[in-house]
């Protein structure tokens, strides 16, 4: 890793974050990409949602500037900037569901169609040989993109929690990078750690950033969202692979569980499966007693779990189809844990009182 680590990059898009972070807060009450508190949003004062629009531009400048580029770069900053534009225009000017729906279709089929970058195997995710898509695999790659999109919106709830989450998965893909031989693309989720490292200063309020909160905002939640399937798309397919499908899906197998049994509880329930509420995961951890930075560091290490699940099937080469269905099997279980949580909670309280 040390021998593809660049440092200035790195640098870059820290100071670039940092320093947009600060002059982008004036201009977010100028312009109205603020957060007011109500009752589905509790949290104290206006709070500026220009985090994610600094964390994008701070990605920007630093690739350009030091020659740090991803794969079919253009085309990924072309994406980049009109979710960043979606994510703002929604902040501001709360579009319909449908509508950023289309939006989210259109930025994925830029990067399956226009970049090249889809799934086109699967792996032998059914123990009975490859599962190949051929051109199956534009759609179902757009299916894939929209859907890691909003899993990241609707889980970017508490302060932290997107940013943190994003950290833990860019981390192990780095990692996955450096041991499998393909650390000169390290740089490609670092330089993204990089720029998010100072919006969790000031979203979390660390020793220095107090006073000065700043939310992420729709426009970094989907960028991140939108970075992190990129990202493992790109290095999950061809021969040159770094690690295998079913591995990526286990990684961002948290999010993509929450956003799965919200929206099947709204059906049940006859409900828009898009529309906002507060029983996420965050809401459920805080109504059974903890605070909002005990969330924060019990959904982390949820989601560093499935991580390390990930990480341990790739090592010891688990067959895909145990990885596959024993994701299928977690995803039931999960569900069916979420729609009766209070009862299981009840049960663990009077087995531990």
């Amino acid at each position: 890793m040390l021998a593809y680590l660049q440092f200035v990059p790195l640098f870059t898009a820290f100071f670039v974050a940092l320093i947009l972070l600060v002059v982008m807060t004036p201009l977010a009450h100028q312009f109205g990409l603020v957060d007011q508190p109500s009752a589905r949003k509790r949290h104290a004062g206006i709070v500026p949602l220009t985090g994610g629009v600094a964390i994008f531009m701070a990605v920007l400048v630093a690739s350009v500037a030091t020659d740090v580029w991803m794969k079919n770069n253009p085309l990924f900053f072309t994406a980049s900037a009109f979710i960043v534009l979606l994510g703002m225009l929604d902040d501001r000017f709360d579009l319909s569901a449908k509508g950023r729906l289309m939006c989210q279709f259109g930025v994925a089929a830029i990067m399956a169609w226009s970049a090249q970058n889809y799934i086109t195997s699967l792996g032998n995710i059914f123990g009975t040989g490859e599962v190949v898509l051929d051109l199956g695999g534009y759609f179902f790659t757009i299916i894939c993109v929209v859907g890691v999109i909003n899993a990241f919106n609707m889980i970017d709830g508490i302060d932290g929690l997107a940013g943190g989450m994003s950290l833990v998965i860019l981390l192990t893909v780095a990692g996955f990078l450096t041991f499998t031989g393909h650390g000169t693309s390290v740089m490609e989720p670092l330089i993204i750690v990089a720029a998010i490292v100072p919006f969790l200063a000031f979203n979390l309020s660390w020793k220095g950033f107090k006073g000065n909160k700043i939310f992420m905002g729709d426009a970094g939640s989907m960028f991140v969202g939108l970075t992190i399937v990129w990202l493992l798309v790109d290095h999950t397919q061809g021969e040159t692979a770094a690690f295998r499908p079913i591995t990526a899906v286990w990684l961002v197998g948290l999010p993509l569980m929450d956003m799965a049994a919200i929206m099947y509880r709204r059906a049940r329930k006859g409900q828009s499966m898009l529309k906002p509420d507060r029983q996420h995961l965050h809401n459920i951890f805080m109504r059974a007693g903890l605070s909002s930075r005990k969330s924060l560091v019990a959904i982390l290490c949820l989601g560093a779990c499935y991580c390390l699940i990930g990480i341990l099937g790739e090592v010891y080469q688990v067959p895909e189809a145990v990885m596959f269905w024993g994701f299928m099997g977690l995803l039931v279980i999960y569900s069916l844990v979420i729609q009766h949580i209070w009862s299981v909670l009840r049960f663990v309280k009077r087995l531990t009182s």
